[in-house]
């Protein structure tokens, strides 16, 4: 009965740890729309920008959810419900790009000392997962908070809000318009931290073919906090990254920052809408 209760404990602190350290992220059904349709926005959890779980709408774990249309902006917090997924069903009836951004309250995970070197070693943080292995506390505690963005095209994929800078503690910034581009062209974005840029830097680029492959990038920001890269592939691009620092907060030994940013990319108009591969149907 003891080996049973200690094999249960392991399993969930291992399912608590994969829980809070794959990325979280934000996926339209359709990432280019007509006025009155529908978007439905799915957030979703898993590792390399392989779906591992949906999550549903949760308004105590969300501090913004806000979608900015033009000049308009509007909160979805006020009509987002308890539980929905996906989270938010909204209709679009202004033309021109389209930026869901949300921000998720902290949230505290407990995890073995080697799980958690594990993953830091696998965020290329080799010092800072050395210092976890070597220290004599057995559990580590982490506290997280989450950044996510997504855009969305209305009819016209024309306007700057690619670019739009949230102000959040971590966030991504686009430079270029991702519905401008043609195969082969550069794109670039910024990474801030509190507002400067973050330098040295690791950026993660995955994108996510129509085929269902995912090709991944390991990228290093500048002094500048910038990352370029080529448009090669179409598909739905993620770029993210994930800060982790010793913290002064007395809940936990660590903090960490996620943001994650998703864009589609089509050098033609014939780009399908919704991708099976992540639950969605097979709809042109």
């Amino acid at each position: 009965m003891k080996k049973k209760q200690l094999l249960l404990l392991i399993l969930a602190a291992a399912v608590a740890i994969a829980a809070t350290t794959h990325d979280y992220f934000l996926l339209p059904e359709n990432f280019f729309l007509h006025k009155g349709d529908k978007l439905n926005l799915h957030l979703l959890g898993g590792e390399t920008f392989v779906k591992s779980e949906e999550i549903g709408y949760q308004s105590k774990s969300t501090v913004k959810f806000m979608i900015y249309e033009g000049s308009k902006k509007t909160d979805l917090t006020k009509v987002a419900k308890d539980s929905a997924a996906p989270i938010i069903d909204y209709t679009m009836l202004n033309s021109g790009q389209a930026l869901i951004e949300m921000t998720r309250s902290a949230e505290y995970n407990d995890a073995s000392r080697d799980n958690f070197a594990d993953f830091l070693t696998s965020q290329g943080l080799d010092k800072m997962a050395d210092k976890v292995k070597n220290a004599n506390q057995f559990r580590i505690r982490q506290k997280i908070t989450r950044y996510m963005k997504t855009l969305v095209s209305v009819d016209d994929q024309d306007g700057n809000l690619y670019g739009k800078v949230l102000n959040d503690d971590f966030e991504i910034i686009l430079k270029d318009n991702p519905y401008k581009k043609k195969y082969g062209d550069d794109m670039s974005a910024q990474l801030k931290f509190q507002g400067k840029p973050a330098a040295g830097a690791s950026v993660g680029l995955y994108i996510k073919t129509i085929k269902g492959s995912v090709y991944t990038s390991n990228l290093t920001t500048d002094k500048d906090g910038m990352v370029s890269f080529t448009m090669s592939r179409e598909g739905i691009f993620m770029l993210r990254s994930v800060r982790i620092e010793p913290t002064k907060d007395k809940e936990a030994d660590y903090e960490s920052w996620w943001t994650s940013y998703t864009f589609p990319f089509s050098s033609s108009d014939e780009m399908p809408n919704t991708y099976k591969e992540f639950g969605f149907g097979n709809k042109h």
